[in-house]
Parts: structure tokens; C-alpha cells; sequence
């Protein structure tokens, strides 16, 4: 017998849009001749830099987002690197969104190669949401000449997985009668709000599917994850119960910077930072936001990563309270004394 709750959730319509290898595909559309190459976009070959994302025929090499650039490079020298052009992303972004906004105004983009739609009301009363999901996914083609692949369910976890089964331009529905099957099968690392870190430790658990998850309790989960075993729980028992939230609110703003070579000048470190709160404080500003809370991130030569932060008690956007902060935190670590190789610095708890 199904509760009220999940007889509500079994009759929404999410669909989940992910352009496929976005950055990447824009870069390969804007130039015809990198088509069927291997394209990654993000930091020079040879640097520290990282890889933002990369063409399908790079990912066949082994190359994938977040890895070093140096790393993508020994793996696939011939690879073409490319720097990212954001405003050329965004501007494509918009053409697609709204499109989006043409079926539903319940649109929650979560980044500008990804979005949740619900459509259970939609502007052309189409009933089904899978044909709507066809519908935007040939629009996108026919504006952009981009593919995306979109996932159809009746919450948003399941949407968001069947995005990513059958990419690129793929088309994956699940309903509340295959749900259970397909969850059953699902390897965990396929689960969305999984890391390495705590696949590892599932795996450890005995915890390699769905199946494996759904046989563990909500005391047992809690136990070994904390509050994310709630999170846990919920989705492999189809609970979700998460709304699509059109006015999605930003929770922080920062910027990172990975050095060509380790460093350890400390006045070099200074005018990094000050660079940094300047930065995210014509951000804030634009934006009519303040913040509390300031983070200072540093990684070390040897890829140890540690974070230190500071709350005020009042609600700030200048440049030089940002600074004065983040050069105090910076004395709370080992940067000078041991060679960093990052250095960021964030602010959370906004107005």
C-alpha cells in the first residue's frame, strides 16, 4: 500500500536535461575540424591546471572532468586542450533554457549544462512527459546543433540517474512500476550524491548496488553516513520528495587558483588573495548579497587539502574585510612554511 506521500511523488513529471559534453560540444560546433578528435577543455597540457570536460573520444582515453591537465595530457598527448570561454557557455545556456520555458516555468537549472523540469502541469498540456522530454531535446538540437541526454521520472534522484544511463543523446524513462528494478541494479557509483570516498566505504559495507543499500536499515545508514544515510535511504526507497525549485538560492560564492609550480613566497600568497576578495566583492556587489562566513583553502605540495574559516557577526561585501579575514585564517595554516600548490578562498552563508 503506498502512503500519501508517495502517491503524490509517483505523480509528478521531472524531467532531468544534461547537454552532453557541453563545453567541449560548443567548442567542436564552432569548429568543425576538432570533430571526432579528442577535445578537453580547461587548464594548458603539461600544467596543474584541470580538466573542465572533454569530447567522447577523449573519455574513451581515460580522460575525464576534474582531472589534472598533466595527467589528460600523458594519457592522450594528441589531444587538443582548448581554454574555457564561460560567456560563450552562457550565452548558449540561455538559448536553451528558454526553450525550457516554453513547456514549464518550474525550471531549477542546476548548472548551465543541466536542469530539473516539472512538467506534471505543463504550458501545452502535453500529457506524457517522455514526449515533452523528446520535444525539448529536437529543439535543442535544431537552436544549438548540440545534443542532450534526459532522464523521466516522477522525482528528481531518478530523473538525474536516467539522465546519465544511455549518454550521450540518450532518453531514459522510469516509472514508479520499474523503479524498484531499476534501482535494484543500480551500481552505487551510479548514485547521485556518491563520491569515491563513500562508494569506498560502502563497498566495505557490503554495499555494491541498490539492492545491497535497500536491505540496510535507516538506523544502520545513519549509523555508518550520518545525515546523509537519511539522504540514502529515502532515494533507494523512492522517497524523494524534493520539489523542483525554480528560485534556487546561490549558498556561496568563491574562486580558486592552482599554481603552474608550487609555492611558498608568502607576499606571493598575499596578492593572490587580495585579488581573490576583490573578485568576490564586485561579485557581491553586482548581486546585492553579503555574507558571514569566510573560507580560506589551501593545498599543499603533497595534496594535502585544508580549509579554515571564520564567521562574523555581521554581514559583509568589502574587499578589505574579506582580505583582512582571509590573511588571517592564512596564518592559522602551514602556507609559507610548507609549498602550496592551491590556494582559494570562499563566502557561504549569504544575505
Amino acid at each position: 500500500m503506498q502512503t500519501g506521500s508517495e502517491s503524490t511523488v509517483q505523480h509528478r513529471k521531472i524531467i532531468h536535461i544534461d547537454m552532453d559534453a557541453f563545453y567541449a560540444a560548443v567548442e567542436v560546433r564552432d569548429n568543425p575540424g576538432l570533430k571526432g578528435k579528442p577535445v578537453v577543455v580547461g587548464g594548458e597540457p603539461n600544467s596543474r591546471g584541470v580538466v573542465s570536460t572533454c569530447s567522447y573520444e577523449a573519455r574513451k582515453l581515460g580522460i575525464h572532468s576534474a582531472m589534472p591537465c598533466i595527467q589528460a595530457y600523458r594519457l592522450c598527448p594528441q589531444a587538443i586542450f582548448l581554454p574555457p570561454n564561460f560567456s560563450k557557455y552562457k550565452a548558449v545556456s540561455q538559448q536553451i533554457r528558454e526553450i525550457f520555458f516554453q513547456y514549464t516555468d518550474l525550471v531549477e537549472p542546476m548548472s548551465l549544462d543541466e536542469a530539473f523540469l516539472d512538467v506534471t502541469e505543463n504550458k501545452k498540456n502535453i500529457p506524457y512527459a517522455t514526449e515533452i522530454a523528446k520535444e525539448i531535446k529536437e529543439k535543442i538540437f535544431q537552436k544549438t546543433l548540440l545534443t542532450a541526454s534526459a532522464g523521466v521520472s516522477f522525482n528528481k534522484f531518478l530523473a538525474k540517474v536516467a539522465s546519465d544511463y544511455k549518454k550521450p543523446d540518450g532518453l531514459t524513462v522510469i516509472t514508479p512500476r520499474n523503479a524498484d528494478r531499476f534501482i535494484n541494479k543500480l551500481s552505487i557509483r551510479k548514485f547521485f550524491g556518491v563520491g569515491k570516498v563513500t562508494e569506498k566505504k560502502m563497498v566495505k559495507l557490503g554495499i555494491k548496488t541498490g539492492w545491497d543499500l535497500k536491505q540496510k536499515s535507516l538506523q544502520y545508514l545513519e549509523a555508518n553516513f550520518g545525515k546523509n544515510g537519511n539522504y540514502f535511504y529515502q532515494i533507494v526507497h523512492n522517497l524523494d520528495n524534493r520539489p523542483v525549485n525554480p528560485h534556487r538560492v546561490r549558498k556561496s560564492i568563491g574562486t580558486e587558483r592552482t599554481f603552474a609550480q608550487d609555492i611558498n613566497d608568502l607576499k606571493t600568497m598575499q596578492e593572490y588573495i587580495q585579488k581573490f576578495a576583490d573578485e568576490i566583492s564586485t561579485w557581491l556587489k553586482k548581486y546585492q548579497k553579503k555574507a558571514k562566513t569566510i573560507t580560506l583553502k589551501v593545498k599543499y605540495y603533497d595534496f594535502i587539502q585544508v580549509t579554515r574559516s571564520i564567521t562574523l557577526s555581521f554581514y559583509c561585501d568589502e574587499a578589505s574585510t574579506i582580505l583582512h579575514n582571509a590573511l588571517a585564517l592564512l596564518n592559522k595554516t602551514e602556507a609559507g612554511q610548507k609549498k602550496i600548490r592551491l590556494l582559494g578562498i570562499s563566502l557561504s552563508n549569504l544575505s
